[in-house]
């Protein structure tokens, strides 16, 4: 019977194949809930991420915009003084919190970028306190209680990872979930997971209605990024409500982690605040990629019209 080995593989010539898979990383995905004074929500959120290390997290993810209450429920100019640079206060307190702790940390912010010029920005600090970079999110929704383009500039930066201690990571941000676009060129850099912090909630008059519907499709769009690109998908969002009674935002929380095969492996509850800690694997995107080859057989040659609004 002829040899099932390629030419140079015999038995006289048998070589040793390495392969080198990145180490397991644990995560922390920090669900909480937000006062309206800046400095109290800064304080609580450096102590869960010490709390998260503590519990072994590796890599923490705070939610979207975790200063403040989310202020993009309505227009008003004033809330502008809510921005700061970066590196700024913020970054100035967290990154020698991650040097300490020996974590990296990801934390979303509303960035100063000049006067008159502002992004919800994401700053991704690496273990030793260094800070890596920024992803600017690119997507800005303009709904009600959802009006974003009032304060933020549209990223400019495209869809980066980040190579730290502990591997290499993608950011994206709350809008930016719904499109299978960011997901896939966040999975093209390399990235082992891709982070998504959120802001995300019911409106009060139509959740009786419609709540379970929405929920379900925030999970379920998000997973599916995770199964067409065989990565691990992290998601952390805010809980409470916020805002007058009549119109204000009851945040639903379910922070949650999908493995590379879309299966939800933790998730939060949708009222209280918790600290998700969660092992990922890469050897389980290697398994899963191997198995389903989505990558291996996408068809680039044929996907320029997608460049385009419409196809009239």
């Amino acid at each position: 019977m002829a040899s099932a080995l390629p030419p140079g593989f015999g038995p006289a010539r048998t070589r040793r194949i390495v392969s080198v898979t990145p180490e397991k990383f644990r995560i922390g995905l920090v669900q909480m809930a937000c006062s309206l004074i800046a400095d109290d929500n800064l304080d609580h959120a450096v102590d869960l991420i010490r709390d998260a290390a503590q519990k072994g997290a590796q890599i923490v993810c705070l939610q979207e915009l975790f200063r403040s209450q989310y202020f993009c429920r309505e227009e008003d100019a004033r809330l502008f003084d809510l921005a700061e640079t970066i590196p700024g206060p913020s970054t100035e307190r967290l990154c020698p919190l991650a040097a300490e702790l020996g974590v990296v940390i990801i934390a979303s912010l509303f960035e100063k970028r000049a006067v008159g010029l502002y992004h919800n920005t994401a700053a991704v600090i690496d273990a030793d306190g260094t800070l890596l970079g920024i992803y600017r999110k690119m997507h800005i929704p303009d709904d009600p209680c959802y009006y974003e383009k009032f304060y933020f500039t549209p990223g400019d930066l495209g869809f980066r990872a980040f190579d730290t201690k502990f591997g290499r990571i993608a950011a994206l941000i709350c809008w930016d979930q719904w499109y299978p676009e960011a997901a896939r060129l966040a999975s093209l850099t390399g990235a082992n997971i891709l982070f998504y912090p959120t802001a995300i909630g019911w409106h009060p008059s139509e959740k009786a209605q419609y709540g379970a519907a929405q929920l379900d499709a925030w999970t379920t769009i998000q997973r599916a990024h995770a199964i067409a690109n065989g990565i691990y998908v992290a998601a952390v969002n805010r809980v409470g409500f916020e805002g007058p009674p009549d119109h204000g935002l009851e945040f639903w929380g379910s922070s949650f982690v999908a493995d590379p095969f879309g299966q939800v492996i933790a998730q939060a509850s949708t009222s209280s605040e918790e600290i998700l800690i969660v092992e990922c694997d890469p050897r389980r995107t290697e398994e899963v990629r191997r198995g389903w080859p989505f990558l291996r057989d996408r068809r680039i040659d044929a996907y320029a019209p997608i460049l385009r609004r419409w196809l009239d």
